[in-house]
């Protein structure tokens, strides 16, 4: 999992409460046993006109023009700017596979649903929460002004803008926070103790031999 310290980039305002995850992946790209390429496929009900399936030419599909991921002001954007709720609905891991793989490396909104929400964690997305008010101060700047840009600055806590005076504080849970910084998921935090699991399993099978015999 990548570090998360210090990311700027630019903000794409998804002006919508209660997305659900089948927005953010529809079900049929569950089908994939592989855990890579759900970014083509990021609210594919909503970037395209006709129904998309897995395997199809995404490049040779319409794209729907009003939504905002489609708008050229919006291409590269890293930041999700969006409403409460976000994130509602399944628990498929699949929507924040879909989220960090299309670019996205922080998320904003006022609530998410709770699943979602530890799964961004363990996938190196970052889900900051604001209130209402600062939610709506940022749609406002993000649509007014192209290319608008936050830097995210976990350490710190911070979201702040060069272009204006804006400048806002989050909240975050401590050992959330430590695992992001240091790119530590799941896995990575149970090989942390390789050595002492090691050492446990060399000690149970020794009090218990015949736990070694196959069958």
């Amino acid at each position: 999992m990548n570090k998360f310290i210090v990311h700027k980039g630019i903000v794409v305002p998804l002006d919508r409460a209660n997305v659900d995850t089948d927005a953010i992946i529809p079900k049929q790209f569950l089908k994939s046993i592989h855990r890579t390429g759900f970014g083509a496929n990021l609210f594919d009900e909503w970037r395209y006109l006709d129904h998309g399936e897995p395997g199809m030419d995404n490049s040779k599909r319409a794209i729907n023009p009003d939504f905002i991921l489609n708008q050229v002001r919006y291409q590269n954007a890293s930041i999700l700017l969006t409403r409460k709720n976000f994130g509602c609905g399944s628990s498929r891991e699949h929507a924040p596979w879909a989220l960090e793989q299309f670019g996205f490396r922080a998320i904003i909104a006022s609530s998410y649903a709770d699943i979602f929400y530890n799964n961004c964690f363990k996938n190196g997305i970052l889900a900051i929460v604001l209130p209402e008010t600062a939610i709506d101060t940022l749609m406002n700047k993000t649509k007014a002004t192209g290319g608008y840009q936050l830097e995210v600055d976990l350490e710190r806590q911070t979201i702040s803008t060069a272009n204006d005076s804006l400048h806002f504080t989050f909240d975050i849970d401590e050992f959330r926070k430590h695992c992001l910084l240091n790119g530590l998921d799941d896995i990575a935090l149970t090989l942390r103790s390789v050595d002492k699991i090691r050492e446990f399993e060399t000690r149970h099978l020794a009090s218990q031999p015949w736990l070694a015999n196959s069958i």
